[in-house]
């Protein structure tokens, strides 16, 4: 209960609040206030409360039981949603462009060349490709114990042939599956970042530049001594045949294109030497 002590109803006049013991009317407890003070205090009250509100709401996993806001696993598939989306509306435009190109062949026109344009902020003429002092001591010792052999090999192996090129990795990424004769697999398979630039492992000139049924969009790259690298599964091409490229030069889009030996965005890298295929893991770090 309250006792008014002014007569006036202005917002400084005091109020009483008392707190008094029913059995012996003594006064427990009192509080005096005026009327301002009463409504700064419960403002003050009520604004504390909502910044409490707002922050656990806007920092804690209470706002997933909020009606309507979407909790954490429902955000996770609403993002890999929309990556499949956009993969296969990637796929689709490929299907698309592959059945318009069969429609032009059949009617006598001319094929569409889809090509994608080189990322022109990489300036691949910085690249230089030296010697390391640890390879330069290895080149010196393999020297000495070599000096003095008086052996004679007749049938050169293919492999040394290209011990001394110095090889461009064409892809960094992790390997899935690895050069295999007993299963057929004749180049490293190397799982990259869709969309990544593919880049040719040494210098020479582009000899096949085409999108086949089996492994998509492949391009391959005749260098000296008899070599061959073969790139397969790209979504795009950016070279023709004809084109000479240099060592670490983008010739391709890193995808997944093709209908068989293809389960996602990877790179199909083959070396051959003289018609035999070679393992490019002996020759090139990815």
């Amino acid at each position: 209960m309250g006792k008014k002590e002014g007569s006036n109803g202005t917002w400084r006049h005091k109020y009483r609040l008392t707190i008094i013991n029913d059995s012996t009317f003594k006064e427990v407890w009192r509080l005096r206030f005026t009327k301002l003070e009463s409504f700064v205090l419960g403002g003050s009250f009520i604004l504390l409360l909502i910044v409490l509100v707002t922050i656990l709401i806007s920092f804690t996993n209470l706002r997933e039981f909020i009606p309507g806001y979407p909790d954490g696993n429902q955000r996770r598939n609403i993002v890999m949603n929309a990556l499949l989306v956009d993969s296969l509306k990637r796929e689709l435009d490929i299907k698309d462009r592959y059945f318009e190109n069969l429609r032009r062949i059949i009617s006598g026109e001319e094929p569409i060349d889809f090509e994608i344009v080189q990322d022109t902020s990489i300036n691949y003429e910085d690249l230089s490709f030296t010697k390391s002092a640890e390879d330069s001591i290895l080149r010196h010792q393999i020297e000495q114990e070599e000096q003095y052999n008086l052996t004679v090999i007749e049938d050169e192996p293919l492999e040394p042939r290209i011990s001394d090129l110095r090889f461009f990795t064409p892809l960094k990424g992790m390997i899935t599956s690895r050069f295999s004769t007993l299963e057929n697999h004749y180049g490293t398979d190397i799982v990259g970042v869709p969309g990544a630039i593919v880049h040719a492992t040494l210098e020479g000139t582009v000899i096949f530049a085409s999108w086949t049924l089996d492994t998509g969009y492949v391009l391959q790259i005749q260098h000296a001594d008899n070599l061959i690298s073969v790139y397969k599964h790209n979504s795009g091409l950016l070279k023709k045949v004809g084109t000479h490229v240099e060592a670490g030069e983008g010739i391709a889009v890193l995808g997944g294109s093709g209908e068989l030996y293809t389960s996602g965005p990877h790179l199909h890298f083959e070396l051959w030497l003289n018609g035999k295929p070679l393992d490019p893991e002996k020759h090139i770090v990815f």
